[in-house]
């Protein structure tokens, strides 16, 4: 039996199995850290920062994304200190612009800017980015790659031209396991207000009737 790691979150001593991270170190431990672009099904992606802590090791200190930080012995993890209070509530505010929709968020968004304090159109005019009720977390490209197996979501574009998009000639397989994973794990509510069946810019009846 492998020997478990000793290590510190908030104050409290913690075992954790060799090879976990400190996200998953603190949920066993019944320690909440914040995510956005977190799936328990999924590898860590470390889009967001959200999730971020502090890491001190021989007295240095770090900020660093707990979803992907492996555990250490002897680590010690602040997961709530006023400078990442501030890291998560400017993160909040600068995706929220393209995440509105008539200057309101949903889902689990709207959840963490309220709980954070975050103006969500506070940089709306400076960045003048397109909203789309998108953060480009990833979660519903990296579901439909890693779990359904069919790489039918992916990237377009760069910088504010990027966007998520449908490839019809490998979705099929997709629609076939159904869309209620896309609406669970989309972490704006933009899946889930499109309750009209529209995803990405067409439905599911455009695809299986062939105009696609």
């Amino acid at each position: 039996m492998e020997e478990m790691v000793n290590l510190q979150i908030d104050g409290k001593q913690v075992k954790a199995r060799p090879g976990a991270t400190v996200l998953e170190a603190a949920r066993e431990a019944g320690i909440k850290i914040p995510t956005l672009c977190v799936h328990e099904k999924l590898a860590p992606y470390g889009a967001c920062r959200i999730c971020s802590v502090e890491a001190e090791k021989n007295g240095k200190v770090k900020v660093v994304a707990s979803c992907g930080y492996p555990v250490e012995e002897g680590l010690v993890v602040r997961t709530n200190t006023p400078r990442l209070k501030k890291i998560r509530k400017l993160v909040l505010e600068l995706v929220g612009p393209q995440a509105t929709f008539e200057g309101q968020v949903g889902g689990e968004l709207r959840k963490l800017a309220d709980e954070n304090g975050a103006d969500i159109n506070r940089f709306a005019a400076r960045l003048a980015v397109k909203s789309q009720r998108c953060i480009l977390c990833g979660l519903c490209v990296r579901y439909c790659d890693e779990v359904i197996g069919s790489p039918a979501i992916g990237f377009v574009g760069r910088g504010i031209e990027r966007r998520v998009v449908f490839y019809p000639d490998k979705a099929r397989k997709v629609f076939a396991a159904g869309m209620e994973w896309a609406t669970e794990v989309c972490p704006t509510g933009k899946i889930g207000a499109e309750s009209d069946g529209t995803y990405f810019g067409f439905t599911i009846d455009d695809f299986l009737a062939g105009k696609l």
